[in-house]
């Protein structure tokens, strides 16, 4: 049986004190290896929703809990905290612009691994995976920002999967993406989630993945 990996409890979240509310006493449950799509219009809380997940930002109220661990920002100010955190729960943006500043697609892959303290030798093995897994072999000494939408994408993709995450979050990971590369990632996410890990994906294309989805939790209603 699998367990509960997310537990959203009544999360009440505005940005400034005096604004409405964008989720107001807004639960869910994620379990361990499923997909989840969450819809909902522009302005619904879908990308507010995520930054709450992966620790960007933290309800006013309410209660955020990961694999049994209550997540707060005090928790994750312990860096030992934050590293373990970080490295199981990746997001891809939507757009991959604010996720790609390296020189070079090869120190885009191997930043975060970087950043957790993994060996050279053991970066150098994933960063080499991920480009492989991505076809991005020919890519690793360009500049990302010289690259098409579809490639930022999977280099993006390559960035967060690099650090192996068990909950992979995608915010509209389909938007400005031809007929062949939005193919190429549903078939990616089914791969994914094959292999155990658990998606959860904001999205108006959730057509496209109607053969793994496990639950679909609407936003703004």
């Amino acid at each position: 049986m699998s367990m509960n990996l997310i537990e959203v409890d009544n999360i009440t979240f505005r940005y400034e004190k005096d604004e409405a509310a964008v989720l107001k006493d807004f639960s869910m449950t994620v379990t361990e290896g499923s997909c989840v799509i969450i819809e909902g219009d522009n302005g619904s809380g879908k990308t507010t929703l995520f930054r709450i997940l992966t620790g960007l930002s933290f309800a006013e109220k309410g209660e955020y809990c990961f694999d049994g661990t209550m997540i707060t920002r005090e928790y994750l100010k312990d860096n030992a905290n934050s590293k373990r955190f970080h490295k199981r729960i990746g997001f891809l943006f939507q757009s991959p612009d604010v996720m790609l500043f390296n020189p070079r697609v090869y120190d885009e892959i191997a930043f975060g691994p970087r950043q957790m303290g993994i060996s050279d030798q053991e970066v150098e093995a994933r960063v080499a995976d991920c480009l492989q897994m991505f076809s991005l072999e020919e890519l690793a000494d360009k500049a990302p920002y010289h690259l098409s939408g579809g490639q930022k994408k999977r280099v993006a993709l390559a960035a967060v999967l690099s650090l192996n995450p068990d909950v992979l979050i995608l915010d509209e990971p389909y938007a400005g993406l031809d007929k062949t590369t939005q193919e190429w990632l549903t078939q990616f996410l089914k791969e994914l989630k094959a292999a155990g890990k658990t998606i959860i994906v904001a999205t108006h294309s959730s057509e496209l993945l109607s053969e793994i989805v496990d639950d679909t939790i609407q936003l703004g209603k």
